[in-house]
């Protein structure tokens, strides 16, 4: 498999003259140029233009915190300089005229946007073109599947995703890459577009955990730097969302992972969620499918001829929830939030699966999301910690779930279990 770039390197060796932004740039594009064509990880690329704003801002971009660090933008997040289809034939002619609040940042960080990454349509089901780099015959995941594919790939150093269900951790658990989903809110979404008001959210993906805490410090201008040392965190093993839907490899590599966090010096104790939070999982669906129909109310009224049968069919049963049951959904959701904060008094951090197993084969389906809802849900900070593989040889993640608001604590404690895989 080809070795992943580590952004936070990469931007370390351009920063001290070791690399230029420019044979950064032709690096990528040559990789991308070799393995496209296989894998179909972009809906737009504009490698030239990469080049020759690596080659004419170089100076600038390198004593920028990207350091001009090539960077994919998942197809629902607006471009000026690309067109943004939504992985829709509706859009297919859509030139945005601005960039997202996202893409901004990105470039206001220093980072060069190569290309826009494929996704499903509108983030939602119907699979995109992309397939897995670990094995053509499994899905990449969805709903960003371009952007894990791409740095699984080697093509990239960092790509934007979003997250409603579980859209950034669960792709990054099939592809085997850091997959960081960030407390609700923290990235803003203008310019995205919308499927969930009250759940989507803008994450990344990235080679590591520390690759993932250097994009969030740069992109945000917070302090995400990662200790030297985790010290002693509290670390509760939850196991039973939706448990009969994890694999046996899934359950054993969660039982590795608490194993290997208590020999790393780590407080590791079970923990059983109260009901209050697991009532969240029904929340979850309520809300999403009430507020699809809005987000999506000009596509339906307009353009529904245009709509997979994936997405028709989930948008028409979706007319049937109620205002009533919306806001009572939204009570749920805020009861279950207020007993997770308190779940969250004696623990530092949650370790759990990221996804049900190993990418299911065939590229008919991206997955299913039982083990992200509910955390997308709460806004919780979450990270997929590449570094184990199923039965077949394909990657299986582990998440790290945090208290909403402590990303840092969050990333720290998937940085300790990341070096603990590494260490067997």
């Amino acid at each position: 498999m080809t070795t992943l770039l580590s952004a936070a390197a990469l931007a370390a060796a351009i920063r001290e003259g070791r690399l230029t932004p420019l044979a950064l740039a032709e690096r990528c594009a040559e990789r991308i140029a070799a393995l496209e064509p296989e894998i179909g990880a972009f809906a737009a690329l504009d490698l030239d233009r990469m080049r020759r704003e690596a080659a004419n801002e170089g100076p600038r971009l390198a004593g920028a915190l990207l350091a001009g660090l090539p960077v994919g933008i998942k197809d629902i997040i607006d471009t000026a300089d690309f067109p943004t289809r939504r992985g829709s034939p509706i859009y297919a002619d859509h030139q945005p005229a601005s960039d997202a609040t996202a893409v901004r940042m990105v470039r206001r960080a220093g980072g060069l946007v190569a290309g826009k990454t494929e996704t499903t349509e509108f983030a939602f089901m119907h699979p995109a073109r992309t397939r897995n780099p670990h094995s053509a015959h499994h899905t990449p995941g969805g709903s960003s599947a371009g952007s894990a594919a791409a740095v699984a790939a080697g093509m990239l150093p960092l790509a934007l995703g979003t997250q409603t269900g579980g859209s950034v951790i669960r792709p990054a658990s099939f592809c085997g890459v850091t997959g960081f989903k960030p407390s609700f809110k923290l990235i803003p979404v203008n310019g995205i577009k919308v499927f969930s008001w009250s759940l989507d959210t803008i994450g990344l993906f990235a080679a590591g955990v520390r690759d993932a805490a250097f994009a969030m410090g740069a992109l945000t201008g917070r302090d995400f730097a990662l200790p030297d040392s985790s010290g002693t965190p509290r670390i509760a093993v939850v196991d039973a969302i939706a448990t009969e839907e994890a694999s046996p490899a899934a359950h054993e590599a969660l039982a590795h992972a608490a194993r290997l966090l208590a020999r790393a010096g780590a407080d590791v104790r079970p923990l059983a969620l109260p009901e209050a939070v697991h009532a969240g999982n029904a929340a979850h669906g309520t809300m999403q499918e009430y507020e699809a129909t809005l987000a999506l109310a000009d596509e339906w009224d307009r353009h529904r001829t245009l709509l997979s049968e994936t997405l028709y069919t989930f948008l028409d049963a979706a007319r049937a929830v109620t205002p009533e049951q919306y806001d009572e959904a939204r009570r749920v959701a805020r009861r279950a939030r207020h007993a997770l904060a308190d779940a969250f008094a004696d623990v530092d951090a949650i370790v759990t699966f990221s996804a049900p197993g190993e990418a299911p084969e065939g590229l008919h389906s991206t997955g299913i999301a039982s083990f992200n809802r509910l955390w997308t849900l709460m806004g919780a900070p979450c990270v997929n910690v590449p570094g184990l593989t199923g039965a077949t040889g394909l990657p299986l993640g582990i998440q790290i779930v945090g208290r909403f608001g402590r990303d840092r604590v969050a990333l720290t404690v998937a940085a300790m279990l990341e070096d603990a895989l590494a260490a067997g």
